[in-house]
């Protein structure tokens, strides 16, 4: 896939994964009280085998995916990374993780355009002395 579209696939996702998950909150604070009651809700999560089973798969990838992240964005030079980590337990990991993967395709596009222009200017090896 053309890396420009990819960046606009991750960004129409981070959009979704701010919006779906934020919708079921909502429905989760009308049925159960304005106050997001996060006990409850971690209750609910594993009300059943079905609901344990994706609680504790989006947990572990979500925090595997989060260390990779950091790594990432220290190796690339990521800005933002900060603001994604907050966003992941704030808004959603669905967002969160999207999000980042926008910066980093992002960074990506600066690294390929400053590649070339780098290596052109570099200065030439030295000459040996003689």
């Amino acid at each position: 896939m053309n890396r420009g579209i990819l960046r606009y696939v991750y960004l129409a996702l981070a959009l979704a994964g701010a919006v779906l998950p934020w919708m079921a909150n909502l429905e989760f604070m009308q049925l159960h009280g304005a106050s997001f009651d996060v006990g409850l809700f971690v209750q609910l999560a594993n009300a059943n085998p079905a609901a344990a089973s994706l609680s504790r798969d989006l947990a572990i990838a979500a925090t595997a995916v989060s260390i990779w992240m950091v790594s990432e964005a220290r190796r690339l030079q990521v800005k933002g990374i900060g603001w994604v980590l907050l966003s992941c337990v704030t808004v959603a990991f669905a967002f969160g993780c999207p999000l980042f993967l926008y910066l980093r395709e992002r960074r990506l596009d600066e690294l390929a355009r400053t590649a070339p222009a780098t290596a052109a200017t570099a200065a030439p090896p030295a000459a040996p002395a003689a």
